[in-house]
């Protein structure tokens, strides 16, 4: 089940946004007064879209927008809102915002967005949920194996590694075998797309 959080100070604009999101098979539609109600219960929500006003009462949708960066990429922020001018939306899609529409918008392209969000959110996900595996295989390795890694990363045959960090190449080898291990790899090339997912080797 998706979930969209539907969140204007209008009760007639929330009203007709959930009403055409309903018309959308699997989606869970929640509406929210203001942008305190909605930061109120933030950290307990399932990740989804987010279909914000800008001007509303108390905390505005940019402010909102703002608070939502640490909790990416759990949620995909599209600002919606009546009165809006070309420095609100550059300083909304700075702040996050996957895209910027002014009402009264058309539903085919406020549907269109909304499925755009979904897309984004998913693969944002799935590639932070990458990156956290990785870093979690990372984390078994000892600081030597680590060394180890870093240096066949580099390219450097087991007599280098072992100069560079006052061992034998025997006991490279070890550590070479453990940090294998470890990952759970058989090839050195497994072990470089863990580090790369988990951001130990950079592309210049």
């Amino acid at each position: 089940m998706r979930t969209v959080y539907v969140v204007d100070d209008d009760d007639a604009v929330r009203a007709s946004v959930q009403g055409l999101l309903s018309t959308r098979p699997n989606l869970l539609i929640r509406g929210f007064r203001s942008g305190d109600a909605f930061l109120d219960e933030l950290s307990s929500l399932d990740p989804g879209i987010v279909l914000l006003d800008h001007h509303m009462p108390g905390t505005t949708g940019l402010e909102v927008l703002r608070k939502l960066v640490p909790f990416a990429p759990h949620f995909a922020p599209i600002i919606l809102t009546g009165q809006g001018d070309v420095q609100l939306a550059v300083e909304a899609m700075k702040a996050g915002a996957l895209e910027f529409l002014e009402k009264p918008c058309d539903p085919h392209i406020l549907l269109r967005t909304v499925d755009e969000g979904f897309a984004r959110l998913e693969t944002e996900t799935a590639a932070a949920d990458r990156t956290q595996a990785a870093r979690q295989r990372i984390a078994r390795l000892s600081m030597r194996e680590t060394d180890v890694l870093m240096g066949l990363i580099d390219g450097q045959p087991n007599k280098v590694i072992a100069h560079a960090l006052s061992l034998s190449p025997r006991t490279v080898e070890i550590y070479r075998a453990n940090l294998m291990d470890k990952l759970g790899v058989r090839s050195l090339s497994e072990a470089l797309r863990i580090a790369f997912a988990a951001g130990l080797v950079t592309v210049d």
